[in-house]
């Protein structure tokens, strides 16, 4: 977080401090911690419309007409302040959208709009102090693992590596369809403005407005990514400068293509939903199966469809980075057909093997995976390797007490934006024993199941079957018992 002041004394780690500490008077109204940033969500959206001229809150629903009720009556009409402005469209439906007030007791209400919120003028901070501070509300709230919160949340250090990999040039639309609290979008956005400090006023407005896209399908959660890229200077006023969507992106065909996709969709094998190429792939009469005529295979696993829709919307020469399960890696049926699509729609040139102790959600194995969408016609090339850097096996973290820093994925960088090749980068590691190798795609594809790391699909295989080995001898001895006897039937030997 940014060290930036303001009147000398509030930067963002204590405007996070100040935020944070009335949560712990709220909790005795018990309001968990995410009811929490959603309510102040609520009246910091309020307060810092009313600080604007011409903002866009009507004035019966402003911040003005609630500062000034006692406690009662600031109860009665922040319910219906919530309840009008949810009705409306464009950024205010999106923050507003089936809100309710959670805070049950009228006097810390009136504590949270009087004492806090209101002694700070929030639009006379920096985006940088307040995104910074919003952002440090979101990864609390995160670190809440019973809230199950965290599985929105991507640590920083991981998503500013992979935006510097995938390198969002200006003017580019960047997409992430699973956006959570809007973590890739903010990296690439800043991104993009500490490398094009002269921009002219024409493409800063595009790049507020244009260029950052996300969405998200829980509704509580793209409320929170909304007032995220808002307070970092993301959005406009107009229905089609909202950032972000809030739908099921696996639902239908993407509406638009970007340039680039940095994403972490969510993990789990099953979805609610089975999403199909065709109707005859339909099950029968559910309800729940939904036609999709671009996939190319029918699957429930969640992080399959995200694939598939990713490579969907991608432009061609687009690029991607994608964190995936180990499932994704070495499923079959559904997974190989969708590694081999990859393959021959793709350029999938980087796997990530990331360690567990990232994520919030326990015992998480995850990967990233870095490809280019291929041109019309372009096939893969003779000369095309997957390169895979190890991070799994070499080194151990946790959240709390180990954390991801930059500095540990140092190497992975310089060796990502290298210019020799990625397959020669790989064989070069490998002759030294590092945890690095790589493999040809075509060597890949000519496999059955298509796997990408096939040295650990080797070794996932033994764990599982850690007595195929002992098998595969007991058969050799029968085997060579059962020859031994038929030799002796049809040739026995004389007394």
């Amino acid at each position: 977080m940014t060290g930036t002041t303001v009147n000398g004394s509030a930067d963002a780690n204590a405007l996070v401090r100040k935020l944070w500490q009335y949560c712990n008077v709220l909790r005795d109204d018990g309001l968990s911690y995410p009811d929490y940033v959603e309510q102040l969500t609520y009246l910091l959206f309020l307060k810092m419309s009313d600080e604007q001229e011409g903002g866009p809150v009507p004035a019966e629903y402003a911040w003005s007409s609630l500062v000034n009720l006692d406690a009662d009556a600031m109860q009665v009409h922040y319910e219906t302040v919530l309840a009008a402005l949810g009705g409306h469209g464009g950024m205010l439906g999106l923050i507003f959208r089936n809100a309710k007030n959670k805070i049950r007791d009228p006097a810390k209400l009136r504590l949270l709009v009087v004492d806090l919120i209101g002694q700070t003028e929030w639009t006379g901070l920096s985006s940088d102090l307040k995104g910074d501070a919003y952002e440090g509300l979101l990864e609390k709230n995160a670190r809440d693992t019973k809230s199950g919160a965290g599985q929105y949340f991507t640590p920083r250090s991981l998503i500013d590596v992979i935006v510097e990999c995938v390198d969002p040039q200006l003017g580019e639309v960047v997409c992430d369809p699973a956006c959570g609290t809007a973590g890739f979008l903010l990296a690439a956005h800043d991104y993009l403005k500490r490398a094009n400090p002269q921009m002219t006023h024409g493409q800063r407005k595009k790049l507020a407005t244009k260029s950052i896209r996300g969405v998200e399908l829980v509704e509580e959660v793209a409320r929170l990514a909304t007032m995220n890229l808002m307070l970092h200077g993301v959005g406009g006023k107009a229905e089609s400068e909202l950032p972000i969507t809030c739908t099921d992106s696996l639902r239908s065909p993407p509406t638009y293509h970007a340039d680039v996709i940095l994403t972490n969709p969510p993990f789990g094998i099953k979805g609610s939903v089975t999403y199909t190429q065709d109707q005859k792939g339909a099950r029968g009469d559910d309800s729940l199966t939904v036609v999709r005529a671009d996939f190319w295979v029918q699957t429930a696993n969640k992080q399959l469809n995200f694939l598939q829709h990713i490579v969907s919307q991608l432009k061609p020469g687009g690029r991607a980075a994608v964190v995936v399960p180990d499932n994704v890696l070495y499923e079959g049926g559904a997974g190989a057909t969708v590694r081999r699509r990859l393959l021959e729609t793709c350029n999938l040139h980087t796997l990530l093997r990331l360690p567990a102790g990232l994520f919030y959600a326990q015992g998480v194995k995850a990967n990233v995976l870095f490809f280019d969408r291929r041109r019309l016609q372009e096939k893969p090339k003779r000369s095309e390797h997957l390169w895979i850097y190890e991070l799994r096996t070499t080194k151990r973290y946790s959240l709390k007490t180990k954390p991801l820093q930059r500095e540990d994925l140092d190497e992975f960088v310089e060796l990502y934006k290298s210019k020799a090749s990625r397959a020669e980068v790989g064989e070069k590691l490998t002759a030294q024993g590092a945890s690095s190798r790589s493999y040809r795609i075509q060597e890949i594809l000519s496999t059955e199941n298509c796997l990408w790391d096939m040295a650990e699909a080797e070794d996932q295989n033994q764990k599982r079957q850690p007595g195929l080995a002992r098998l595969d001898e007991l058969s050799r001895l029968i085997a060579e018992d059962l020859q031994q006897a038929l030799s002796l039937i049809s040739n026995p030997r004389k007394p």
